[in-house]
């Protein structure tokens, strides 16, 4: 195998590491606004309560 063909296989799993990662922070991105979601709509959510003491 020669080396340009070392970088090219090498630069094809990069290119396919950075797209699991991308699709990976989508992933968290949504569950954590699910969960922004959920907590505006559940008033005995901890966070809201969290917000609400350190107003005060």
């Amino acid at each position: 195998m020669g080396i340009k063909d070392q970088f090219q296989d090498k630069a094809e799993r990069m290119q396919q590491q950075g797209k699991q990662r991308a699709g990976q922070a989508k992933d968290q991105m949504q569950s954590r606004n699910r969960r922004r979601d959920e907590d505006k709509t559940d008033p005995s959510s901890r966070r809201r309560d969290a917000d609400e003491s350190y107003d005060a």
